[in-house]
């Protein structure tokens, strides 16, 4: 089963991790300020509402901030969507299709914000402690707008090292992340965040 394209920038920009230990808010205001790029591997899984069978999937993510992204499904179906800082490109091989739409829409009430965008997170989000579970320290965000695609974003931390995200969106979906081979401020090739459609394709939203 294949991800819709709303689902899939949903979930691409609600993939940026964090930091946290004891007091994961002030960590996350700490990871803001001394980190600038971070890679690492995802497993995620999507649960619907309607108690279908989950859509498993696992790919590469990237960051560079502020709002450059890159969130790759290599299996079972590649999809890619990547985000130069002033555009989001979602790339569908199998449909031939490339979806693209202004970066400050997409992220703006997004959980990308929570990480792309400037420091001032209270601004947009309302944010909380929401204790230890499963070995994990977890911070919540909520975000302020209506209209931002989901409800709220957990994240979970095993020491300094973020482990899960849970998205609850709009679609009464769920999205489970796990993250492996976290690194922090590696040096990322600036091709990494450039999209180019691949003739023959068709292009929305444009």
């Amino acid at each position: 089963m294949k991800f819709a394209h709303k689902t899939l920038l949903t979930a691409a920009i609600a993939i940026f991790p964090l930091l946290a230990e004891a007091g994961a808010i002030d960590q996350l205001h700490q990871f803001l300020q001394n980190t600038r790029t971070l890679k690492a591997e995802f497993a995620q899984t999507v649960i619907g509402k309607n108690g279908r069978k989950p859509q498993l999937s696992s790919g590469l993510v990237a960051i560079s901030r502020p709002g450059k992204l890159r969130w790759e499904i290599v299996k079972p179906y590649p999809q890619l969507v990547v985000g130069d800082g002033d555009k989001i490109w979602i790339y569908d091989p199998e449909l031939q299709q490339v979806t693209v739409r202004k970066a400050g829409q997409a992220i703006s009430g997004s959980p990308a914000a929570l990480l792309s965008g400037n420091n001032d997170l209270e601004k947009n989000f309302t944010l909380k402690e929401a204790g230890e579970a499963e070995g994990m320290l977890w911070l919540e965000a909520t975000p302020k707008v209506g209209d931002s695609g989901f409800d709220k974003v957990r994240l979970g931390f095993a020491g300094s090292d973020l482990k899960a995200m849970e998205l609850q969106d709009s679609f009464g979906q769920t999205t489970l992340i796990r993250f492996s081979k976290v690194e922090r401020n590696p040096a990322l090739a600036a091709g990494t965040f450039k999209f180019t459609p691949p003739a023959g394709v068709d292009v929305v939203g444009e």
